[in-house]
């Protein structure tokens, strides 16, 4: 905003918010004179096309004596809730020249409230920044100077500046002041050897102070020193800490009239601007994805830059007021809204555009009555020509995959035939693998019963195990011994199946050789960005069917919404988990692990008996000395900001927790406290393989508690923990209630989210559904194949006309033997029966389904 004029404009959640002052001139002149500081909120209506006001306020200021001014005005942070608010900087200035500032946030409903008021005995007119708090810094006589709500007093920072470029968050430092200053030089430094070129460089250099901390932060992760002659502004796009670096992306504009992209304190790109002297620069994300800078010029001239594959002007114009980046359309994405100077009308967004250089185009002064079909006539043909260009380029990919899938296959069909071929000179027998794991499918039907000659390579081929395990490993947490077994991304049966068997391998014969154990299945994201426990499958095979015929590309298709969980899940892993202190007692021991699952023959057939097949995995060695020396401890360290556990130590910790989800709710305030509480109080770190979960590392019993704390919206989030015991549960929800505000409702979920259920719902009445189908198709086809024993061989009925059966006596008693055989039909079709084995299994089928749905159901309750 410029500073000093009477007339600001801000946006503020898709509106226009225009704060002005009722009177400006002639003020001092009336001692008993009362100012009112105006707000009219102003929304843009998509059918007449133009702005309207909602509603508006008022604040009053006594002015006497006084000459009242509006400085600057932004959206910023309440520290208080969490809250972006609308905040103005008001200046009265006395005829002592003693100067009083006041600083005002405007809430929803239009009311002001005053934060905090001081006084100076000189103006501010440089660098003045609005940021966090509300808190107010600015530079005066190459100091650095600012106050907050939280001291409302005036501090002073200890370093000199010549100007300030930027000021904003950074990850773990807070609030950060990005300057420039005179450079420092070593004190090793020879003055007579620092050359011409050096002392043009090094003349000036960038500088952070972090306020909060107090301390200096280099300023060449922003970037490099010999661009502090040039740059003017600067806005940072994002910043992040990797491997304990701060790495920062960043735009400048410099007094050169040119754009610099920075990343990682190096320079990416470069962009000549159209006009000169440019102040500031901001961003928009739009519709299409792009980024766009937004350069404003200080003669009023504005230009867009887009980052593409370089950086290039979009756009620009001229005669501009003033430029706001919100989304005023309510479409989802940002936009631009140029104010454009219009001296001939005292409205104030009588000549405007809302563009985001793509599909939206609204301009003031168009008569949309007879302009404007022909203008979106041709937008939607551009719109339905990108739709075009987009669905001819997944038609393009989609035939690259194709491609690169049958590559793969020539690849691997080489392969064998060079195994073959080994093994024919090399005189060893070579195995094919199996039909099912190569993709193929008999011409003929399988023999069930094979012959002697052929008992031989049957056996040999059942042994052959299925490639289903990728990984077996072993840990120990506390009296638990956990087991798991990673299986592979192609593992295609249903989990509700899948169980453990620890075996010993020893000969005991005075206890059972089968370890007592409880399973769990863990899905492991591809990206590891969540974790999800369950002691059971509660996806019904026809889903996984789907995913065994079909491509991942077709399932997204066909279902992309509720099986949109089944593709993100890539590795899944099957652990058992089991009391260590009896197997301790024997010192050392060998464990087998099975795996056991079923199979189906045909996967279209959801009511056919499946296959119990069991895997060999391999073995686990256990010893006591192997324990005292921590060989399969679990090891979570904290290595800076990460908790640098395996992913094998992470799923033994949750394997052997208790997992609790609770939903928060806060009506008045933000939920920001929750992640501060986690990261500082409870002394969380995130896993290094799984950002989204959190280890906490603070002494006591609550060492070791995961936890994962999901925001759906800034009042609402879903903390969900793994604790060993209900007395951590409870150690925990105490120290959090302290932090929470009062308003705050906490709510024990007993099944997970919402979603989630919602979605086993659906899954569950499908396979209901498909159940009773199956089974009243069984009932038909038994009923045909009845009808067809009861027909005769050698007596077929002819399809005679009836008139000339009627001819002869024998005609009729063939047409009388007819009817007769239609009305036995009739009532076996009204009076159908089954074998009793097959209804009970049917029964047994639909009641098992119906269950599971009303399960499902009452936990959504």
């Amino acid at each position: 905003m410029l500073l000093g004029e009477q007339e600001q404009f801000l946006s503020y959640n898709g509106e226009v918010l225009i704060f002005q002052l009722s009177k400006t001139k002639h003020v001092e002149e009336e001692a008993d004179k009362t100012i009112n500081l105006c707000v009219r909120r102003m929304a843009f209506n998509r059918d007449s096309k133009v702005f309207v006001q909602k509603s508006s306020g008022v604040f009053s200021i006594c002015a006497s004596h006084f000459k009242i001014e509006i400085v600057c005005c932004s959206c910023i942070t309440d520290s208080r809730t969490g809250i972006i608010l609308p905040c103005i900087l008001m200046k009265k200035k006395k005829h002592n020249n003693i100067v009083e500032y006041l600083l005002l946030l405007l809430h929803s409903s239009n009311r002001f409230e005053q934060s905090f008021h001081f006084k100076l005995d000189y103006e501010l007119k440089e660098d003045i920044r609005l940021f966090t708090g509300p808190s107010l810094l600015w530079r005066h006589a190459n100091k650095l100077f600012y106050i907050s709500s939280n001291t409302c007093t005036v501090l002073s920072a200890p370093v000199q500046l010549s100007s300030v470029v930027w000021t904003g968050e950074i990850w773990n430092e807070g609030t950060v002041v990005l300057g420039i200053r005179t450079a420092c030089l070593p004190e090793s430094e020879d003055e007579d050897e620092f050359s011409t070129s050096d002392r043009t460089i090094w003349g000036s250099e960038f500088f952070a102070y972090a306020l909060e901390r107090q301390k200096m932060l280099t300023g060449t992760c922003f970037m490099p020193h010999a661009y502090s002659r040039v740059v003017s502004s600067v806005y940072v796009c994002k910043n992040e800490i990797l491997k304990k670096q701060l790495r920062i992306s960043l735009v400048a504009i410099t007094n050169k009239n040119q754009l610099i992209w920075f990343q990682d304190g190096l320079p990416k790109g470069v962009c000549d601007l159209p006009y000169e002297k440019p102040c500031s620069v901001i961003t928009a994300g739009t519709s299409s994805n792009d980024l766009l800078f937004i350069v404003s010029f200080t003669s009023g001239n504005i230009c867009v830059i887009q980052r593409r594959d370089s950086l290039q002007v979009a756009s620009k114009w001229q005669k501009v007021k003033s430029v706001l980046v919100d989304d005023f359309i309510g479409s989802g994405s940002e936009q631009l809204l140029l104010l454009f100077k219009d001296d001939s009308n005292t409205d104030v967004l009588s000549a405007f555009k809302i563009t985001d250089l793509g599909g939206v185009d609204y301009a003031s002064g168009i008569n949309y009555k007879h302009d404007v079909p022909a203008a979106e006539g041709l937008q939607e043909n551009g719109l339905l020509t990108v739709q075009a260009l987009e669905t001819r380029l997944q038609a393009g990919w989609k035939c690259v995959q194709e491609l690169q899938q049958h590559l793969r296959l020539k690849k691997r069909v080489i392969l064998k035939s060079c195994q073959a071929l080994i093994d024919l000179v090399e005189e060893r027998t070579h195995i094919l693998p199996p039909a099912e794991k190569e993709g193929l499918v008999s011409l003929w039907d399988d023999v069930e019963n094979p012959p002697h000659s052929l008992s031989k390579e049957a056996s040999l081929a059942s042994n052959v195990p299925e490639h289903f395990i990728e990984k077996l490993w072993q840990r120990v947490v506390g009296d638990s011994l956990v087991v798991g077994v990673k299986l592979t991304e192609s593992f295609y049966l249903s989990l509700s199946d899948v169980s453990l068997s620890l075996v010993l391998d020893q000969d005991f014969s005075l206890i059972s050789p089968i370890i007592e154990c409880q399973n769990k299945i863990i899905r492991l994201n591809k990206a590891f960005s969540a974790l999800s426990v369950s002691s059971c499958q509660t996806e019904p095979p026809p889903k996984k069917m789907k995913l065994d015929l079909h491509s991942k590309n077709d399932l997204k298709k066909e279902c992309p919404k509720r099986c949109s969980r089944v593709q993100l899940d890539g590795a899944k892993a099957v652990i058992a988990v089991t009391s260590l202190s009896p197997l301790l007692a024997y010192h050392r021991v060998c464990c087998i692990v099975l795996l056991h699952a079923k199979k189906q023959k045909r996967q279209n057939d959801p009511l056919q008996e499946r296959k119990k097949i069991t895997v060999l995995c391999g073995k686990i060695f256990l010893s006591l000395e192997d324990i005292s020396n921590g060989k399969y401890s679990v090891k979570m360290l904290r290595n800076n900001s990460y908790c640098t556990g395996s992913m094998e130590d992470i799923l033994s910790v949750l394997a052997v927790s208790i997992r609790f989800c609770f939903q928060i709710v806060s009506s008045g305030c933000t939920l920001t406290p929750v992640n501060s509480w986690l990261l500082g109080e409870m002394e969380c770190t995130p896993f290094k393989e799984c950002h989204d979960n959190i280890f906490c590392h603070k002494a006591g019993n609550m060492y070791g508690t995961v936890f994962n704390w999901t925001l759906k919206n800034p009042f609402e989030g879903v903390l969900t923990l793994f604790c060993r015991s209900l007395t951590v549960l409870f150690q925990c929800l105490h120290s959090l209630t302290r932090v929470l505000p009062p308003s705050c409702d906490v709510k024990l979920l007993r099944s997970g989210s919402k979603g989630v259920l919602t979605e086993q719902l659906a899954l569950a009445l499908e396979k209901e559904m498909l159940t009773l189908r199956s089974s009243s198709f069984s009932k038909e086809s038994k009923t045909e194949n009845s009808f067809t024993w009861r027909n005769e061989p050698g007596k077929k009925i002819s399809d005679a006309p009836v008139a000339s059966l009627l001819d002869s006596e024998e005609g009729v008693q063939q047409f009388r033997k007819k009817l007769q055989n239609e009305r036995e039909e009739s009532v076996l079709s009204v009076n159908q029966t089954m074998n009793g084995t097959v209804y009970q299994q049917l029964a047994l089928k639909i009641a098992e389904a119906q269950l599971s749905s009303d399960m499902i159901v009452w936990r959504l309750s």
